[in-house]
């Protein structure tokens, strides 16, 4: 099996191997990320198979039955193919619960793993959006008014509104939330007055869910308020590398709500300053993905969460000619990172997009001049679509992504109004 990681027809063993928990493109994205920089094939560790990582040449897909059942992971994890492999391997998870298991089974996988990831305190004081507003307020970073519904107390249906409605309402424990279901479940919840405020939480309670929701302001604006920051910390907590976008337009199905599918790339220092504190005050190791907004009641970004993990979108960064995978290569595996100096911040102009270019046309149509911007980036061959790579031969993949822009465009249609003011605010 290891020798099936290396190019196919041949080729000399690679120096490390890419371990990718998940399936979908931000798992793809990293594949193809580690392929352009290094030429190295990845071993994805998916549950099933799904269109975007099929007849992939760059990949090869391990089956695991339960990725988040931390037993099962490591089981898949300490058999073939993995105990074939003599060269070390990067461990990455492509969401915020399986970066949780990740870190939880890191002991149990055995020395041949790199893991870039924080420990559990630190992680889950960073993820968990109470406390992650608590540390950005030691920062002097800037917050949505928040008020926090503990369910696993008695006092649970005696909710306080931080502000005026509408607001929105997530859980704080991805594992928990993952683990109940009920009608209408979704990653964002948008309210629009105390009475389906309290009804909503009641439904949460009774489907068992005890761990803690929080209730934010809903800072006005469609997705393209919404904003993006990737940044790479070191083992020792310096900030080395940051990227930033505006998000053009978000997903909007219930399952995947507040995901960027299309960003425009650019710099934001003030910004990036902001989260060198924040990351600084956490003790943050890795790369952290802070989703933020523009407030246009007082012209500032604000901070919602961070991600522990390259986002779903981390093709962005790639995009802009800084490979993010190369920041893991560098620490955890030749150990060439090199002397801490000022924060190295992306400045190419690119639209990142999983959609087709008429979908953000469309998407913009209430904002003009932002799409003539746009427009201008993309007439100068600034598009970075991750599914669409050339190192792919099948015809039969490129059939998958050629429906899956369509199906893409067909979902925007049904679930999104671009000239509504229904952007999630996530």
């Amino acid at each position: 099996m290891f020798t099936r990681i290396a190019e196919p027809g041949g080729g000399s063993a690679p120096e490390f191997v890419p371990v990718i928990l998940g399936g979908h493109v931000g798992a793809y994205s990293l594949a193809r990320a580690f392929h352009e920089g290094y030429g190295v094939r990845s071993l994805v560790v998916t549950g099933g198979d799904t269109w975007v990582t099929d007849h992939s040449t760059i990949m090869e897909k391990v089956h695991c039955p339960d990725l988040l059942d931390e037993d099962t992971l490591v089981r898949t994890l300490t058999g073939a193919p993995f105990t074939d492999i003599t060269v070390p391997m990067l461990l990455l998870a492509t969401s915020d619960t399986l970066v949780e298991k990740v870190v939880a089974v890191a002991d149990r996988v055995g020395p041949g793993f790199r893991v870039p990831y924080v420990g559990v305190e630190v992680l889950e004081r960073a993820t968990r959006k109470h406390t992650f507003d608590e540390v950005a307020q030691k920062a002097g970073v800037s917050t949505p008014a928040t008020a926090i519904i503990d369910l696993g107390g008695d006092d649970w249906h005696e909710v306080q509104a931080p502000g005026p409605f509408p607001l929105i309402l997530k859980a704080t424990a991805p594992t928990a939330w993952h683990g109940v279901s009920f009608e209408g479940q979704a990653k964002v919840h948008e309210v629009a007055s105390e009475a389906e405020l309290q009804e909503l939480v009641a439904r949460i309670h009774a489907a068992g869910y005890r761990d803690k929701l929080v209730l934010q302001d809903r800072i006005p604006g469609d997705d393209t308020g919404m904003r993006i920051l990737t940044c790479y910390c070191d083992r020792d907590s310096n900030v080395r590398f940051a990227s930033w976008g505006q998000t053009l337009i978000e997903e909007h199905s219930p399952g995947q709500l507040g995901v960027p599918a299309a960003i425009l790339t650019g710099v934001n220092s003030e910004v990036v300053a902001q989260a060198t504190r924040l990351l600084a005050e956490l003790r943050w190791v890795g790369y952290a993905n802070f989703d933020l907004k523009y407030d246009p009641r007082d012209g500032s970004v604000k901070f919602f969460e961070l991600n522990p993990r390259l986002g779903r979108s981390n093709y962005y960064v790639t995009g802009t000619g800084h490979n993010a995978v190369s920041y893991y290569v560098d620490e955890y595996i030749r150990d060439t990172l090199g002397p801490v100096g000022p924060v190295l911040e992306s400045t190419a102009e690119t639209i990142y997009s999983v959609v087709p270019v008429r979908t953000i046309k469309w998407a913009l149509q209430g904002h003009p001049e932002l799409w003539e911007k746009v427009h201008q980036v993309i007439q100068a061959g600034g598009l970075r679509n991750p599914l669409h790579y050339r190192a792919e031969k099948d015809p039969r993949r490129w059939v998958k992504v050629a429906l899956g822009g369509l199906s893409y465009d067909r979902k925007f249609h049904r679930y999104y109004d671009p000239l509504g003011e229904i952007g999630s605010g996530t």
